[in-house]
């Protein structure tokens, strides 16, 4: 029993660190990325449909990105929804496939997107502990109800924080990288 909740912890974990993840790649940092398109919904024939369903993104240049809709009478809902989008993009429709260039970076927006990046990794931390939190309070009711003795409960207190400080350490590097990134893009 005592091992599920050490599993429970890690996969919760590992769910933590894997929406970090996509958070960080949805962050603009000055080269052509895909992944900033995932969350765009464009409306079509009445219904709300992922624009990476409708269309495939390449990246032509290290600072566009190239949408080809597979329907080509769906590329001005497309357009629109880039530009609803808060993408800060402007999009250029060409009558076949729509340009997305990417702006080089100011000083001042690759600080703004370092600081997002600082609070996104925060939050990811604050997952982490939240989980390594519920590990602990279900360790400490199962040293309540006899289910472990209070030195397998020690044990298993040190692994969840062994577990814990390897999810905030790769967080830490995952940030790190993302931030070079930024100010070297």
């Amino acid at each position: 029993m005592n091992n599920d909740v050490i599993n429970k912890a890690q996969a919760n974990m590992d769910k933590s660190i894997t929406v970090f993840e996509k958070n960080l790649a949805s962050i603009r940092a000055g080269v052509a990325n895909a992944a900033i398109l995932d969350g765009i919904q464009v409306d079509y024939y009445g219904a709300p449909t992922p624009l990476t369903q409708m269309s495939s993104v390449t990246i032509p240049e290290p600072r566009v990105l190239l949408i080809t809709p597979y329907d080509e009478s769906s590329l001005d809902n497309i357009e629109h929804a880039l530009m609803a989008s808060n993408l800060g993009l402007t999009p250029a429709n060409d009558g076949k496939v729509i340009r997305l260039v990417i702006p080089q970076l100011t000083g001042e927006r690759r600080q703004e997107i370092a600081k997002q990046v600082n609070q996104e990794a925060e939050e990811g931390k604050i997952a982490v502990r939240n989980v390594r939190r519920d590990a602990m309070n279900s360790l400490k009711k199962q040293q309540k109800d006899d289910e472990i003795t209070e030195d397998e409960q020690r044990n298993l207190e040190k692994q969840v924080q062994k577990i814990t400080d390897a999810a905030t350490q790769k967080i830490d590097q995952l940030a790190d990288q993302k931030r070079k990134e930024i100010t070297q893009g």
